[in-house]
């Protein structure tokens, strides 16, 4: 495994209405959400990131990956995989998926927490989402190479 100093990397929660956007800080520390893209038009989010990844100089990608609660993929799962890989044909760029296990739901408390009630959360929670995803990512990858 990489360790993340000095390794610019973005998390991505597809959904068919949203893809949640985060990015990490230039250390590796810290993911930060950003603003959702349009999930209904795939292409137009994918050249949003490519574009993201260029002007951030974003060096991978952590997908997050949907599994139901027996841990198997399902069609959310399938769709985060396909957008994934185009994602990185897109691009050029790695692409790593990731168990997002209950992100949303973290991601929900967290903004409740921070005092953003549910219907402000609609617009929030998908890149909140992504940054709970990219968040742990960053957090293994520091004991991995610890």
């Amino acid at each position: 495994m990489l360790s993340t100093s000095g390794v610019r990397a973005a998390g991505v929660d597809v959904g068919k209405v949203r893809v949640g956007v985060a990015v990490a800080d230039e250390l590796g520390l810290l993911a930060h959400p950003r603003a959702h893209l349009d999930g209904r038009d795939p292409r137009r989010a994918l050249d949003a990131l490519a574009a993201l990844a260029d002007a951030e100089k974003i060096e991978l990608f952590v997908v997050g990956l949907p599994r139901s609660l027996g841990g198997e993929e399902g069609p959310a799962a399938r769709r985060a995989r396909k957008f994934g890989r185009a994602l990185g044909a897109r691009t050029g760029l790695r692409i790593e998926f990731y168990d997002e296990w209950l992100s949303t739901r973290e991601a929900r408390s967290r903004l409740r927490e921070q005092g953003v009630d549910d219907r402000a959360a609609r617009d929030r929670i998908d890149s909140a989402a992504a940054a709970v995803v990219l968040q742990s990512w960053l957090d293994g990858q520091r004991t991995v190479s610890a």
